[in-house]
Formats: C-alpha cells, sequence, structure tokens
C-alpha cells in the first residue's frame, strides 16, 4: 500500500511540476512586460501585455482560474496607455477591464486629461463631466484611495468653476482652483 501511495504522490508531483512550468512558459510574455513597464519601455511593454491578454481571452477558464494575473494584465495595459498617451484606447479597454484594473480610474484620468488640452468650451466641460463621473465610480469601488478620492474632488471643483467661467482657456484652467488673492486694501482717510 505504501508504495502505491509513493508512486501516485510521485505522478501527483511530477504533474503539478509540469503544470507550474507550462504556466510559468505561458505566461512569459506578462513577466517580459512588467519589466519593460518599470524599465520605461512602454512600447515593449504594451505588446506583451496585448500578447498576454490575447492568451487569456484565448482560454477563459484559465483566465478565470488566474484571475488576479490577468487583472495585473489589464491594470498594468492601462497604465502603459495612459504614460503613452493614448487617452482613447485607455478609454476603450477601461469598458471591457475587470474591477481589479481600476478601470474608472484609468478612465476618469483619460477624460480628464482630454479635457485640459480641449479648445471648445462645451467640449471640455462635457469631458471634465465624463471624467468626473468616471472618477466618482472609482471612489466607490476604492473609498479607501485617497489618490482617487483627490483626483474626484479636482475634477469636481474644476468642472464647477469652469461652469461658472466657461470661456478660460485650457492654459488657464488650472488658476481657477486657486483661492481669490485678497486684493490691497485701501487705505482708510482719516480726518
Amino acid at each position: 500500500m505504501s508504495k502505491t501511495f509513493g508512486s501516485t504522490l510521485v505522478v501527483v508531483l511530477l504533474a503539478a511540476g509540469l503544470a507550474l512550468l507550462g504556466y510559468a512558459k505561458w505566461t512569459a510574455h506578462l513577466t517580459e512586460a512588467d519589466a519593460a513597464l518599470a524599465d520605461g519601455r512602454l512600447d515593449e511593454a504594451l505588446a506583451g501585455y496585448k500578447l498576454a491578454e490575447a492568451r487569456f481571452d484565448a482560454l477563459p477558464a484559465v483566465r478565470q482560474m488566474v484571475s488576479s494575473e490577468y487583472t495585473r494584465s489589464v491594470g498594468n495595459h492601462l497604465l502603459t496607455l495612459y504614460r503613452l498617451k493614448r487617452y482613447d484606447e485607455v478609454i476603450d479597454l477601461a469598458q471591457k477591464a475587470p474591477a481589479g484594473a481600476a478601470p474608472n480610474f484609468w478612465a476618469g484620468s483619460a477624460f480628464f486629461q482630454k479635457a485640459i488640452v480641449e479648445e471648445q468650451p462645451d467640449a471640455r466641460l462635457g469631458w471634465l463631466g465624463r471624467a468626473e463621473e468616471e472618477f466618482r465610480k472609482a471612489v466607490e469601488a476604492a473609498p479607501a484611495d485617497w489618490d482617487t478620492k483627490y483626483d474626484f474632488e479636482l475634477t469636481t471643483r474644476l468642472a464647477a468653476e469652469l461652469r461658472k467661467q466657461p470661456k478660460t482657456p485650457p492654459k488657464q484652467m488650472m488658476q481657477l482652483l486657486r483661492p481669490p488673492q485678497p486684493g490691497p486694501k485701501t487705505p482708510r482717510r482719516v480726518g
């Protein structure tokens, strides 16, 4: 009986080892993409994340079994696109990204970036409104994330000020957030 148990254990361990080796090889693109992102090689990182996600998408069962790896891949893919200033692609990917990849945060950030360069006042307010809504969802998803709360509050305040002064040029928008500076006091006349 102990010989059978030992043989079965060896077979199970061998199968597990082969499965782990296969998984490591299968996710090598993800590991390489992470290294490229860390080194600032954004185009290489982007290609690696696309390839890794295509592999996950081809096998939904594997994507479900290792959902944390898939979520990490999509989250880093969003970060890479954002750093490359490919905001429309960030917005598109965020629509189908898993919640753990912070898609609302990245979409809100992309909408905000589109707003601050937009010349048309109505379009600028539209982008800011969409950024505000995405940041609101991001805060609801991660209420303890202070960076997201800050971004939401900044966007909300900026949108409110732009509604009051819609003709503000893009280069002067952030000045709307500064508190008004008191002017010089007029001296009192005595006598």
